[in-house]
């Protein structure tokens, strides 16, 4: 569950947001977002001061006074995950936009950016203490724990558990009702059916999971995975189900899945091959998880690959074309990004334009949008049409890029898993590591009293 803290920004706001939008920091500004403001730094501060010099009535540069605290211009949270968590960046961010919009509402302005530099993936939150409605929002020890909690429902939604529950101790039970959960097959097979129905299309097991819960199961994550069908009285580890329903086997079994498909035309003489082949034949009868290996095996054949020190070779090639390529995809994103907050900026303010008469609270919005469209030269509708003509001629650009980026990254995944795969086979230990694996998953469970 992510740790949250919280610094008062009294201060010049403009560094803070420099900061966390740092492009080095964010990929390329590529996990950033924003409410009520540009996700440009210099725009964002612009957006922020006219906010909060209209409803606080004093200066958003003023320095801080030589005795006391000054005046809270912004609220800086920071949320941090734990290495342990074990999620991804684009799961960070999710995280942190659902966590925003649940947090401080529709009319707060809220930069957020995803930093991907330290050793534990952390979102950036900058608040400014003013809405865009007038109203303030106070940073106290009240508001922080309704945030914490705010963000430990994030996190929920996304898989991101408070603590391992399913350590807890199994309580002993009667022979009769032992002997029945051994022998609840029909159980197991359900699941079993179930699990292999979604394994068609789900992109990851956590998709599996949710997917199980979606359909009434109830999935306990931790060390181990356990799942229990409605009505079923106690629950069952998915290792229990069988070789081929391991975290590791359904991973596998996702990953691979439609690799190898089509026409194959193996090397006829191909070392790598060979080996893969042989270690194949041989985990069939030793229960090892044989998905992987045969999927790596497909791509040999598909690639013609003959030699390891082909396939490092073209590794090398890969990750040098996936960086380059990356960078390029990332930049047109952040484009792509800014101009579609622009095009909301200029569709709100051209609707306010069009009303016979508007609140103090819109003309105020009117103001506000009017000096950020005006320094990227939106005035009028015409220039609005010509902005989202702009915004589907850089998405067009962007389509091929993004394809080639993920052929490129595709490729590295597989020549990389071949690679490490290999120098595990040529060690002769490959086999023995899995079969240890499955020894130690398979712990014996209590045996209750007779």
């Amino acid at each position: 569950m992510p740790f949250v803290k919280c610094i008062s920004v009294r201060s010049t706001v403009k560094r803070s947001l420099s900061y966390i939008l740092d492009s080095e920091k964010t990929d390329d500004l590529l996990y950033t977002a924003s409410l009520n403001c540009l996700t440009d730094p210099e725009c964002a501060y612009m957006n922020m001061k006219m906010v909060y010099e209209q409803f606080s009535g004093r200066n958003f540069n003023e320095p801080v006074p030589k005795s006391g605290k000054g005046h809270v211009k912004a609220i800086h949270y920071i949320q941090s995950f734990d290495p342990k968590d074990n999620i991804t960046p684009e799961t960070a961010f999710k995280i942190g936009k659902l966590f925003i919009t649940k947090a401080f509402g529709k009319n707060a302005q809220v930069v957020l950016a995803t930093h991907l530099d330290k050793g534990h993936l952390h979102n950036h939150i900058i608040v400014n203490s003013y809405g865009i409605d007038g109203k303030k929002f106070y940073a106290n020890k009240e508001t922080l724990n309704k945030i914490k909690e705010i963000s430990d429902r994030a996190s929920l939604t996304y898989g991101v558990q408070p603590y391992d529950k399913s350590k807890a101790k199994r309580t002993t039970i009667a022979y009769n009702e032992w002997k029945n959960e051994q022998r609840g097959t029909s159980w197991k097979q359900k699941i079993r059916v179930e699990i292999d129905g979604l394994m068609t299309w789900v992109k990851n097991i956590d998709e599996l999971l949710a997917e199980l819960e979606m359909l009434g199961y109830t999935v306990k994550r931790g060390k181990y995975i356990s799942v229990k069908a409605p009505d079923q009285k106690r629950a069952v580890r998915l290792q229990t189900l069988g070789s081929d329903y391991t975290a590791e086997s359904l991973s596998s079994r996702i990953l691979w899945r439609d690799v190898g498909s089509g026409t194959i035309n193996p090397c006829t003489n191909s070392p790598l091959r060979n080996s893969y082949g042989s270690v194949i034949d041989e985990g069939e009868s030793n229960g090892i998880n044989v998905y992987k290996l045969s999927a790596l095996l497909s791509i040999i054949n598909r690639d013609n690959l003959r030699s390891i020190g082909e396939v490092e070779g073209k590794i090398e090639q890969l990750k040098y074309e996936t960086e380059k390529t990356r960078k390029a995809v990332n930049e047109m994103e952040t484009k792509c990004n800014l101009l579609r907050s622009l095009a909301a900026q200029a569709e709100e303010y051209l609707s306010l334009m069009n009303k016979p008469s508007l609140t103090a609270e819109e003309q105020f919005l009117v103001e506000m949008y009017r000096e950020t469209l005006a320094k990227q030269n939106i005035e009028s509708t015409s220039d609005y049409e010509y902005l989202k003509g702009v915004i589907v001629e850089t998405e067009q650009k962007a389509a091929p890029i993004r394809e080639h980026y993920d052929k490129c990254a595709t490729l590295l995944q597989e020549y990389s898993d071949i690679s490490a795969t290999y120098n595990e086979i040529s060690q002769g230990d490959y086999i023995s590591k899995f079969i240890e694996h499955e020894r130690k998953e398979d712990e014996p469970q209590t045996r209750p009293r007779r």
